[in-house]
């Protein structure tokens, strides 16, 4: 397993941006504050980067 820490959708790592970690389907993932909107809002957008995303519902 890689100790690479970065953002799910820019790959920016924690080396250039701060980012968050987050669960899900018992798997880790990271993801920076540019794009948690995104996480939180349009997870349609993360189809083809996180499996599932497709059936997760924006608020």
């Amino acid at each position: 397993m890689s100790n690479i820490k970065e953002c799910l959708v820019c790959k920016k790592s924690s080396i250039e941006t701060p980012v968050t970690k987050f669960y899900y389907q018992e798997s880790e993932f990271y993801i920076c504050p540019q794009h948690i909107p995104v996480l939180i809002h349009k997870p349609q957008e993360l189809v083809g980067l996180l499996d599932g995303a497709d059936k997760l519902q924006g608020g």
